[in-house]
Order: structure tokens, then sequence, then C-alpha cells
């Protein structure tokens, strides 16, 4: 098996994960150290936890090195962000079963659960409420801008480089995103209507 030299035009991101797609692990090291910081950062701006924050990242790698045979070429940020972010909400729905099991066999004794903070409200809201609700429901391309832009707080310039789509594209789509959001929110929840 020869083993990935990045040199020349094998630098970029398809190249690296066609020698992951046929079992190189030093070109996994290599995107690896290429795009795990800004993975990182993302991830601890969505979730105070850092050992959940290190769990969904090497569990984000262990997919790459599971399915690298399935991206379409290009720049990877884009498609390690949806594993990434996947991964996450995975880990808090986990996480969300496990202290309903807890909550259960302690209900009537033991000490009170302590109250999340005002960011872990919201962060949860956007991913089982109906903000979350709402967002499943608008395309992908749309719900990726949207979580860049506004949950990330990305520039559009940042959001474009990691996606790799123009800066006008990006400001469509958050566009977009927001009216249908808007419009999935009213169908979630119509204001006026009863709780």
């Amino acid at each position: 098996m020869r083993l990935f030299r990045p040199t020349g035009a094998d630098r970029d991101d398809a190249a690296l994960l066609r020698a992951v797609a046929k079992g190189d692990a030093e070109a996994l090291g290599v995107l690896y150290d290429r795009h795990a910081g800004w993975l990182h950062a993302r991830l601890t701006r969505r979730c105070a936890d850092p050992e959940t924050v290190r769990e969904v990242l090497q569990d984000t790698f262990v997919t790459v090195w599971r399915s690298a045979g399935t991206h379409r070429g290009g720049e990877a940020g884009g498609w390690l962000w949806v594993i990434a972010g996947r991964r996450l909400v995975d880990a808090r729905r986990a996480q969300a079963r496990a202290e309903r099991a807890d909550e259960q066999g302690r209900r009537d004794h033991g000490p009170a659960a302590v109250a999340p903070s005002a960011e872990e409200r919201v962060l949860a809201g956007l991913e089982f409420g109906d903000v979350g609700a709402a967002l499943d429901r608008i395309s992908p391309e749309l719900r990726e801008v949207l979580r860049a832009t506004v949950v990330d707080g990305l520039t559009t310039r940042e959001t474009a480089q990691l996606l790799g789509i123009p800066e006008g594209t990006v400001k469509t789509r958050a566009m977009r995103a927001r009216r249908e959001l808007r419009l999935e929110l009213g169908r979630i929840a119509p204001l006026g209507g009863t709780a």
C-alpha cells in the first residue's frame, strides 16, 4: 500500500480523502491536522462540555475513516461539519436519554438536578425544540448556511469558505433559509395558537 505523500496537486482534501478511502492512516492524520482545529472551535460554540466535544471530534474522524469513499470530491470542510454536527446531535440525544433515565430513577429522592444555563437551553431548543423541528424541515443546503451564519456566528466569507460556495450564494441561501424557517415555525407553533 502506498503511503500518502502530500506534494503538489495531492495537497487538496479530495486527494487526502481518496487516500483515506484506500486505508492510508497518514492521509487521515494530515486531514485531521488540517481540519480538527476549526471543527473543535465550532463544536465548542455549540456544546459547553469539553469531553463531549472531544468524543464528537473523535467520532467524526472515525466516520471519515469509514466513509471517505463516499465524499464527492473538492474541499472537505462542509462534509466534515455535517458529520460532526450529526455526531453532536447524536451525543446530545444520548445524554438526554441518560438524564431522563437518571431522573426517572431518583424521582422521589436524591438531590435536585442543576438547572441548565441559558446558553444550554437555547442550544437545546435549536436541536430539539420548535426551532430544531423547523430547521429539520428546510433543505440541507439552506440549513447548513443558517447554522453557520446564525448559530456558529460565522461571517459570510467564512461560511463561503467552509461550504465551498460563493459569498453571493451564502447571502441568497441565508435569505431563503430565514424565510422558510419562519414559514415552518408558523406551521409548527402558529402565533396565537394554544400551548
